[in-house]
């Protein structure tokens, strides 16, 4: 979708308009939400961060999703001066056109984990990014080495948490700077809950009607100095392998590999005769006698992968996040030869 496309939708005469989920855990769905609620959203962050009429967003990623099209919104109702450019894994990159001397001033930006990485790779990249005032990145996670980078940025970073369902984000925590935190404090109109078996549920009558239950199994906290809640993601629901009886969360084994690992990787399950499930690891690196000694190594002994299986391509969405529902039918077909 193009801006001048998305601007033609939503100015039409319809309350409504149509997006997209991510299709990280499945094949993407339509889903049609409240341009109202849009603004809503728009308006809570653009409060929360201050911004106001005349200053800079970048739209650098793609409209067919929620986070690119709330860039959009923001700007419209804020009345920031929206800087385009064609979304890519390097959306800082020097192109020598008039836009490269906004791209040193920008006020706002939104970005994926990817992009932000690339851009970390290039000096000139690096030094724009950090030159951006207020940059939020959402769509995946942070690792660690990333997190490091980012806490010495001397403007203003978050990690946010959201979806398409809560038209983009409805909590952020803050990655740059002392007050770097891996907790998510919910917006102010925001209440957070679990189920009981400790997944987040969220109540955000401004962005959803109702409350949402997600498959996000969360650890939740009341911070002692503002005494708001607060939550850190463990992992999806269905992101859990029972091997054994033994829980293990597949993110939390690719956190605990990320360090050791360069090549691309996904941690997925495979049924087994004799634990139920087991743990499998699909990597782009051909050597798979290295793989295993790291995985041995950097693990504990029932997160240790029974499975090592080499692809050249891992299974990615779009928005660059894994496919799981994909690279667990690709380790099945993949084992049955």
């Amino acid at each position: 979708m193009t801006l001048d496309e998305f601007l033609k939708d939503w100015h039409d005469s319809r309350p409504q308009l149509l997006v997209h989920t991510s299709g990280s855990t499945g094949k993407p769905k339509p889903m049609w939400v409240d341009k109202q609620r849009m603004i809503n959203s728009a308006r809570i962050t653009c409060d929360f961060l201050g911004l106001k009429a005349g200053d800079t967003a970048l739209l650098c990623m793609p409209l067919d999703y929620i986070a690119g099209k709330m860039v959009v919104v923001r700007a419209l109702q804020r009345h920031l001066r929206l800087i385009s450019v064609p979304p890519s894994g390097h959306p800082l990159a020097v192109t020598e056109t008039p836009e490269d001397k906004d791209l040193l001033n920008l006020t706002f930006a939104a970005m994926v984990p990817l992009q932000v990485y690339n851009s970390l790779q290039v000096p000139e990249e690096r030094e724009r990014l950090q030159h951006i005032r207020q940059l939020i990145i959402g769509g995946g996670s942070i690792d660690d080495r990333m997190a490091r980078a980012l806490k010495r940025f001397p403007n203003v970073v978050w990690s946010t948490y959201g979806m398409t369902e809560t038209l983009s984000h409805i909590a952020l925590r803050r990655l740059s700077g002392e007050q770097a935190s891996a907790w998510y404090t919910p917006f102010d109109s925001v209440d957070i809950s679990q189920t009981p078996d400790g997944c987040l549920v969220i109540d955000a009558p401004l962005v959803h009607d109702g409350r949402l239950v997600t498959n996000d199994r969360v650890e939740m906290r009341t911070d002692t100095a503002t005494g708001k809640r607060q939550f850190r993601v463990l992992g999806r629901k269905d992101n859990v392998i029972d091997s054994g009886g033994i829980k293990i969360q597949i993110e939390e084994v690719e956190h605990a590999l990320k360090p050791f690992l360069r090549m691309p990787f996904a941690i997925t399950k495979l049924p087994d005769e004799k634990f139920g499930e087991c743990v499998v690891i699909i990597s782009e690196q051909t050597d798979m006698a290295e793989l295993s000694e790291v995985c041995m190594n950097a693990l504990p002994r029932y997160w240790v992968p029974r499975h090592y299986l080499h692809v050249d391509h891992l299974p990615m969405t779009e928005t660059g996040k894994i496919a799981r529902e994909e690279t667990e039918l690709l380790a099945r077909r993949l084992t049955q030869h």
